[in-house]
């Protein structure tokens, strides 16, 4: 897992990851834009098959700029609106804060991954067009304060979200509800798919003469519940058959298996008829 650096795209990070490896098959959880550091959650080889499974809540530390909006959401875009930032303290931020906590509706940016018929939205944005993208269902679990700047118009916010959480339009939104505006200066991501930022390494760490070691995927996953097979349930597991459980799961129940000599086997997931099957196998027979 990588800290990314700011001014480099999750595209470029995953290029810089393959070829410090010299491994063809590398995988991101969570694209960062490219102002954006932190955490970016990277599989390589086969763990990259993993990567659906894990938890797309994510934990973020930035700061709005008040007074401001702009085309993306954030002071890279072009500049649409300056007004002046009301006087505010912190119990009034709160206030405005308590409506974005919890399940909400949001907009994403024009400038989004989001697909509209077919295309991009930032790639349509791009061209000029402008846009009347959806709400959807996204969830804040934590929305934190962590500091307030009159003179600048600067707030600095702690946030633990659902995938799918844009920290622009929540930016965007919170300058709208304040009757100022508002945009993203700057923003850090401290969490995501279950990882923090105490296990991600640096690019320069990449050096191919002493690569740093690799995450145990069983980490990651050590929120699942566990199975370890048999000896002789291996080669029906790699056959792809489905196997009894030691206990009972809920149908559709992802289930974490190791093999005969506790190393990570795949996922399997319990059917209603009470078996598990195989979902996700990584020595599977040819």
């Amino acid at each position: 897992m990588l800290d990314k650096p700011a001014g480099l795209s999750s595209h470029a990070c995953v290029a810089r990851v393959r070829r410090a490896y010299g491994l063809r098959r590398v995988g991101h959880g969570g694209t960062l834009d490219p102002a954006v550091t932190g955490v970016l959650p990277i599989a390589l080889g086969p763990a990259t098959r993993l990567l659906p499974y894990l938890s797309g809540d994510k934990a973020y530390r930035g700061v709005i700029q008040l007074g401001i909006t702009t085309s993306s959401d954030d002071l890279e875009g072009e500049p649409l609106e300056q007004r002046p930032v009301p006087q505010l303290d912190s119990a009034e931020l709160e206030r405005a804060l308590a409506a974005f906590r919890g399940a909400i509706q949001q907009r994403p940016p024009q400038i989004s991954a989001v697909h509209v018929d077919g295309e991009r939205a930032y790639v349509r944005s791009r061209r000029g067009e402008a846009l009347e993208l959806a709400p959807r269902a996204v969830t804040i679990h934590q929305l934190n304060l962590l500091g307030w700047d009159a003179q600048s118009g600067e707030l600095e916010l702690e946030v633990h979200c659902s995938a799918g959480t844009y920290i622009r339009s929540l930016a965007r939104d919170l300058g709208a509800a304040l009757g100022c505006g508002g945009s993203l200066a700057r923003l850090r991501r401290t969490a995501a798919l279950g990882l923090g930022l105490h296990q991600a390494v640096r690019l320069e760490q990449l050096d191919p003469s002493c690569l740093p070691p690799l995450l145990d995927p069983r980490l990651v996953l050590s929120d699942f519940a566990c199975q370890q097979l048999q000896p002789e349930q291996w080669g029906g597991w790699r056959c792809g058959r489905a196997f009894p459980p030691l206990q009972a799961h809920a149908p559709d129940t992802p289930v974490l298996v190791l093999g005969p000599d506790g190393n990570l086997a795949g996922m399997a997931r319990a059917g209603s008829d009470g078996l598990l099957q195989p979902k996700l196998v990584f020595d599977a027979a040819s």
